[in-house]
């Protein structure tokens, strides 16, 4: 069997992580600056030292110290000095990841494989516009568009709402308005540094799972510029934790996992989320563990997590808490609870009073039953604790595993420049149409101008003559509707002018 990994210490226990066990996932937990960046790396390096690759985002820059064997470092000298440690400082083989890329390797994923479902909480969209997403990444799998970059997506919501009319008689009803706030929330994403996420060649989840000398590879994202981002941040692990889920085989009960990893800052990728998406992130945590791969939340406290996810995690750190407040004593209440009860540690009380480094910890046994709740301090971490060098980093990024591999971007035919040639062959042939439009207008008012054309003109004296009849007929016609008029009226005022009356 592998080596337990062991996690904290007092001066008459030790408490270890079972490898067997690590798939059944597990939690840190605790206040800022109470340690658990520390105790995260000592458990990856645990990993590592073992043969199991880790994943995690390095949020402060803090964890790229791994790569750099420890020592010379009093607070760590006086801790493994107080636990009675010999430490053997080592340095473990790391992978370098960037989204941007900038502090690591390029970390791309494609539009099509991110979902609908996903890219719905990127942009924070409602139902109603979370379905017409739906139905566009419909219409571009009935038709053969892939959608590999931020550019696809953009041109076939343009090309959507253009056809809205058509495409709601097809997919259902096509909303102009939600099209639009997709567009805007595209924009915004692409403002955030997008366009560098999304596009290939993608992340291949072999590279995640490699090993260097029989240690494992610990991949650390570099997500300080990332976690501006809250939305983006947590759904792009949910996403790589997905891939693992979908695409690993059953492996069933193994010695030691296929792969570790860590979600720091836990809390992102629940608040707020809708429920479809906490009950896909509870179905990957409970069915994961059969493909080889433990999932470790890293968190302030175990109410950031929801209950039937919380109950999947087995293997157990607690930090300090602190409880200032009405809110904050109750959530020490809360995390006391998960814990499986030891009459010898008040665990409430203990939470608020541990110090830095000192933690309450619940290990699953050989049979994966949680052990009882107990106090100690996390062993130090083998590796240097704090960020690299600049040059350092350069360097573990030139000579890493996949260098040269993500760095130049591949931009081949998909949705963008498909929908842009239907674009231009539309146009043409609204073109071509207005054409003969035209062309046949202009035929008929040649034709019209030819038959005019073919009567013959009047001589001179044809139409002096003409001139002449009309303006007698006229006159003519004038002095009869005269006599007419003056003989109605006559009659009217009873009698002509010339008889006088008898009366004078």
């Amino acid at each position: 069997m592998t080596e337990p990994i062991l996690v904290a210490k007092t001066d008459k226990n030790e408490y270890s992580l079972l490898p067997q066990m690590a798939n059944r996932h597990g939690v840190i937990t605790g206040a800022t600056g109470t340690g658990k960046t520390v105790t995260l790396q000592r458990m990856a390096e645990g990993f590592s030292q073992r043969g199991v690759p880790v994943f995690m985002a390095d949020i402060k820059g803090d964890l790229t110290g791994v790569s750099q064997a420890g020592g010379g470092n009093p607070k760590v000298d006086d801790r493994n000095k107080m636990l009675g440690i010999e430490p053997q400082f080592a340095a473990s083989p790391v992978t370098l990841w960037d989204v941007f890329g900038k502090q690591g390797h390029p970390l791309r994923a494609t539009v099509s494989e991110m979902g609908p479902l996903l890219i719905a909480r990127m942009l924070q969209l409602n139902e109603t516009q979370e379905g017409v997403l739906a139905i566009a990444f419909k219409y571009a799998d009935d038709n053969g568009l892939l959608l590999l970059d931020l550019k696809d997506l953009t041109s076939l919501l343009q090309f959507v709402g253009e056809n809205a009319d058509e495409l709601t008689t097809q997919y259902g009803n096509v909303s102009k308005a939600s099209i639009g706030a997709i567009q805007r929330g595209l924009l915004q994403m692409d403002q955030q540094g997008a366009e560098e996420f999304f596009g290939e060649p993608a992340v291949k989840l072999d590279d995640f799972m490699q090993t260097v000398g029989g240690k494992g590879v610990l991949n650390l994202l570099a997500a300080d510029q990332l976690i501006n981002s809250p939305k983006v941040y947590s759904t792009f692990l949910l996403w790589l934790l997905s891939e693992l889920f979908e695409n690993l085989p059953e492996a069933g009960d193994l010695e030691k996992p296929k792969l570790v990893f860590f979600f720091d800052e836990a809390h992102l990728l629940f608040s707020d989320a809708p429920t479809a998406l906490v009950e896909k992130v509870e179905q990957v945590v409970r069915l994961i563990r059969s493909k080889g791969v433990g999932v470790y939340f890293v968190t302030q406290n175990p109410a950031d997590i929801p209950e039937k996810v919380l109950a999947q995690l087995g293997n157990r750190v607690q930090h300090a808490l602190r409880a200032y407040t009405p809110q904050e004593q109750k959530a020490v209440k809360v995390a006391a609870t998960t814990f499986r009860e030891n009459p010898k540690v008040d665990t409430e009380k203990a939470i608020t009073e541990l110090g830095v480094g000192e933690v309450l910890i619940s290990m699953l046994d050989e049979k994966g039953v949680p052990t009882m709740v107990d106090r100690a301090f996390v062993v130090p971490p083998v590796g240097h604790i704090g960020p690299v060098l600049p040059e350092q980093r350069a360097q573990l990024i030139s000579t890493s595993l996949v260098a040269g591999i993500y760095e130049k971007p591949i931009d081949r035919e998909s949705a963008f420049e498909i929908l842009q040639q239907k674009a231009q062959e539309k146009a043409a042939a609204q073109a071509q149409a207005a054409a003969q439009e035209e062309a046949a207008k202009q035929q008929v008012a040649e034709e019209k101008a030819a038959r005019s054309a073919a009567r013959a003109p009047d001589s001179v004296m044809e139409s002096i003559g003409k001139s002449v009849a009309r303006s007698a007929a006229s006159s003519i016609g004038r002095s009869i509707g005269t006599q007419i008029v003056r003989g109605v009226l006559g009659s009217i005022l009873g009698g002509g002018s010339k008889k006088k009356s008898s009366w004078f």
